[in-house]
C-alpha cells in the first residue's frame, strides 16, 4: 500500500495537481469512476463484461487511486480502516447466519 501511495503522490505532485484534490472532489471522482466501471456491465451478463479485462482493470484502478488519495488526505491508514470495517461486518454478518445467504444483515 505504501509503495502504491508513493507512486500516486509522485504522479500527482509532478503535475502540481494536489491543489485540485480536496476531499469533496475526490469523493466525486470516486463516484464517477465507479460509474464508469459499472457502465462496463450495463446490458451485459458478468461473463460478457469480463471479455474486456483491460478496461475493467483501468476503471477499477481509477476507483482505487482516488480512494487511496482520499484516505491519504484524511490521514487514514487503508489497511487499518479495512480491518476496522471487517470487524464491524463480522458482527453484522456472523458466519452462522450469513453463510451462503445474500440478504442484508437486517434480514438475516
Amino acid at each position: 500500500m505504501k509503495n502504491s501511495m508513493a507512486l500516486i503522490n509522485k504522479f500527482r505532485d509532478d503535475r502540481d495537481w494536489r491543489q485540485f484534490h480536496n476531499e469533496k472532489d475526490l469523493a466525486i471522482s470516486i463516484s464517477l469512476e465507479a460509474n464508469e466501471l459499472l457502465e462496463l456491465f450495463q446490458w451485459k451478463g458478468s461473463e460478457e463484461a469480463k471479455e474486456n479485462l483491460e478496461r475493467l482493470k483501468e476503471e477499477l484502478a481509477d476507483v482505487l487511486i482516488y480512494s487511496y488519495m482520499m484516505a491519504d488526505n484524511l490521514g487514514f491508514d487503508v489497511d487499518q480502516i479495512i480491518k476496522e470495517k471487517l470487524v464491524k461486518n463480522e458482527m453484522k454478518y456472523p458466519v452462522i447466519k450469513s453463510k451462503g445467504h445474500k440478504e442484508k444483515y437486517d434480514q438475516l
